[in-house]
């Protein structure tokens, strides 16, 4: 999915709940009845259904104040909400992802939620999957599910090895890591390799894998103004793929260029011994895989800030022109209750960030790498570009070529450092201008 914000100031984790009764009169309710719209991206088969349950649940129980559900799309949802914002048709319950919200929240199309979510929500929800939701003095949005990077490894074959397995207690390091894959390389033989890295959209794999090594590449300044950076710190990922792929031959280059699962038949008939993938990829892999083939979940490398890593949660957010904000908010939280959270996340096989959610029994079983998943939640953090204005267009005209070129050994690092940060400088400012 899409695009450091300050910390959520104390205030704001003291919500009100103000959700009793419905607003006030609106001529458009000639029956006295309320209609939500709610605009849903779940896209896969569990998912969508586990939406549609909970909306016909809501409207079994909620007859004045109805939620129609409406269908969006992923790969269209940030011109398709800006389109509709502008046209005053925006629906009134938006999912989306939070690295998303930034112009939408500083242009004024989403609503401050502060004041009306329950105590109950805001509490059960950590800070800092908050903080991935605040703008300025604002929330908003809710952060409901998250999604961390891990490595799904052929389990036969990285047994097989000898290679030191790792835990969330005892990770491997970026150094280790890049031995390892050296040295199922070598295990495999001519032709297939230790780790394919599918890089097709590199910006976000790369950014929020790099908090691990204390990378934050935005840095923003006590003017407010942000700039880009790029440190030994921000080069440890980056390098390292770019060493796998160019200097040990660990990783495979045409990998390089493909989504996830673009890299799954080739991970399933043994050319990969590891993929680094999003959390939710288990589902494909679960369903997809042949029979007898034995895969395990890994927690992504570690580096001198341990396992941290960025995260861009999946939102729910409410549109400032709707009229009846109290009402989709207490969808929001019927929505989001403890069980409905967890079939959530269940229907899309990520993380839920409520701490109640989170501890159900069945996110935390060792089947499917649930319980891998779930101890490296405490670890998530805000997407280092979370709040960076300009981030989408430096992503797709500076970031994406830049790091693309220099994973497949187009350009040396100097280079790298070159374009990431005089271009993207270039691009930042102008969003900047006061």
């Amino acid at each position: 999915m899409r695009p450091r914000v300050p910390a959520l100031a104390a205030a704001a984790m003291a919500f009100v709940l103000l959700l009793a009764g419905c607003s006030g009169e609106d001529s458009s309710r000639t029956d006295g009845k309320i209609t939500l719209r709610f605009q849903s991206l779940a896209w896969q088969e569990e998912s969508v259904a586990a939406n549609k349950e909970l909306v016909k649940e809501w409207n079994a129980t909620h007859p004045r104040v109805r939620v129609e559900y409406v269908q969006g799309s992923w790969d269209s949802v940030h011109d398709q909400l800006l389109t509709s914002f502008e046209g005053g048709e925006a629906p009134d319950i938006i999912h989306d992802a939070s690295d998303d919200l930034a112009d939408f929240a500083y242009g004024g199309y989403l609503a401050d939620l502060r004041g009306l979510l329950p105590a109950r929500l805001t509490a059960d929800i950590p800070r800092q999957s908050w903080e991935t939701t605040t703008f300025g003095d604002g929330v908003h949005g809710v952060p409901f599910l998250q999604e961390p990077r891990v490595l799904i490894a052929n389990k036969k074959i990285l047994d097989a090895s000898g290679a030191r397995i790792p835990t969330p207690r005892e990770p491997w390091s970026w150094e280790e890591f890049r031995g390892v894959a050296k040295k199922l390389t070598a295990h495999l033989g001519e032709g297939r390799y230790g780790v394919a890295w599918p890089l097709k959209d590199p910006v976000s794999a790369t950014l929020n894998l790099g908090l691990s090594a204390g990378g934050r590449m935005f840095q923003r300044g006590a003017d407010d103004k942000v700039r880009i950076e790029f440190t030994d710190a921000d080069a440890v990922v980056p390098g390292t793929v770019h060493d796998q792929v160019t200097v040990d031959g660990s990783a495979s280059p045409t990998a390089l260029g493909g989504g996830g699962s673009d890299a799954l038949p080739g991970f399933f008939a043994g050319k990969y011994a590891m993929v680094p993938l999003g959390f939710s990829y288990r589902q494909q892999i679960a369903q997809q895989a042949p029979e007898g083939f034995e895969w395990t979940v890994l927690p992504a490398p570690a580096g001198r800030a341990g396992l941290a890593q960025g995260v861009s949660p999946q939102t729910l957010s409410v549109a400032e022109d709707s009229p009846y904000k109290k009402e989709a908010v207490a969808f929001i939280d019927f929505l989001l209750r403890p069980a409905n959270m967890v079939r959530l996340a269940k229907g899309d096989w990520m993380l839920p960030t409520g701490r109640q959610a989170l501890a159900d029994p069945s996110l935390r079983t060792a089947e499917n790498g649930w319980a891998t998943g779930a101890a490296l939640a405490r670890h998530l953090r805000s997407a280092p570009a979370q709040s960076v204005r300009g981030y989408p267009e430096w992503k797709d005209k500076v970031a994406t070529p830049a790091l693309q070129e220099y994973y497949s050994g187009g350009i040396d690092r100097a280079e790298l450092r070159k374009r990431l940060v005089k271009d993207g400088n270039l691009v930042l400012a102008r969003y900047q201008r006061q």
